[in-house]
């Protein structure tokens, strides 16, 4: 069977298969991680992008969790848009757009705090995508 022929593996069966080959605190990490985002949003969408970063999406990027030798980094798409008053986001704090926590070996989650921010991603992506509905259904009626 060559690799085109190969059936291709479901976004959640490879998020199973990096949790399974780390084998260590980061595989449980990313597996907690996980967890919380389902509970936080069950709707959300698990997808497998970029050669290998599990992707949680609803109406929109959530966040990502990236796996490295001394951190699990949950990266939030549009994380400098969203309240932190928890402080929860520890990397990626100087750029526009994303933010992101690092969690290390031994760490603590804040699974409260954790759940209310993706509930406010997921918020911020919905509202963004009714808002662009509603301009483009206004650009089609103005004819714009």
């Amino acid at each position: 069977m060559t690799k085109s022929e190969a059936p291709e593996q479901s976004p959640s069966r490879l998020i199973d298969g990096r949790i399974e080959e780390l084998g260590d605190w980061r595989g449980e990490m990313l597996s907690r991680l996980r967890a919380l985002i389902r509970q936080a949003d069950p709707e959300v969408v698990e997808e497998w992008k970029w050669r290998g970063v599990p992707v949680w999406e609803h109406a929109g990027i959530i966040c990502t969790g990236e796996t490295y030798k001394t951190a699990v980094k949950m990266t939030f798409a549009k994380g400098a848009s969203l309240e932190d008053p928890s402080g929860l986001f520890n990397s990626s704090l100087e750029g526009n757009t994303r933010r992101a926590i690092d969690f290390h070996e031994g760490d603590k989650i804040d699974e409260a705090a954790l759940k209310a921010l993706i509930r406010a991603a997921v918020a911020l992506n919905t509202s963004s995508a009714a808002s662009r509905r509603a301009t483009k259904k206004a650009s089609a009626r103005t004819g714009e």
